[in-house]
């Protein structure tokens, strides 16, 4: 069972993650840790080691593959190397802001709802699009880029207030006034 960063690091060493990819989960990884250490402070149950392990994992599939698909490559290798199925959930869900079974059907994935559901997920999903290589960003720039490509702008907006209605405060501000 993988169950820290470093054992999660090591997964990214074995399958040729390059460094850019490593230092782009560790800060995800930073991210989603303080974005779920404020929903535990205010009350709510999360898996912490859950968090954890698929931040840190999120884009190990680029080691395989550098499209959509990595979420579905990244999952099967967390799941084959002991993360468990909730880690390889989450993974998978990360793409995008979530991707529809309709949408996964033309981007020639798995006919599966892609949508971040669980409060792990989604916490995971917004901690990646907070983050741009290794570097915390504001979250108007993702939603720039989303524009940019023509991807779900409304989704991704969808998933910043869900979050901000279940913190009650912004989310991007939580980050901001705590990544160190």
């Amino acid at each position: 069972m993988i169950t820290s960063e470093g054992e999660a690091e090591a997964l990214h060493r074995k399958y040729g993650s390059d460094e850019g990819i490593v230092l782009h989960c560790r800060t995800v990884t930073k991210v989603a840790l303080v974005l779920a250490e404020e929903f535990r402070r205010r009350g709510y149950a999360i898996d912490d080691k859950a968090v954890r392990v698929a931040a840190m994992l999120h884009d190990i599939g680029r080691s395989r593959i550098q499209t959509v698909k990595h979420g579905v490559e990244g999952a099967g290798i967390a799941e084959r190397e002991g993360a468990g199925k909730k880690v390889a959930g989450i993974i998978q869900r990360h793409v995008g802001a979530g991707i529809s079974p309709e949408e996964a059907k033309s981007l020639g994935l798995p006919d599966l709802d892609y949508i971040p559901r669980t409060l792990e997920e989604r916490v995971v999903c917004f901690a990646d699009k907070m983050v741009d290589g290794d570097k915390v960003r504001p979250f108007e720039e993702e939603v720039r880029r989303f524009t940019a490509k023509k991807h779900d702008v409304a989704r991704l907006l969808g998933l910043k207030e869900r979050l901000w209605e279940e913190l009650g405060e912004d989310p991007e501000k939580v980050v901001f006034d705590n990544v160190k």
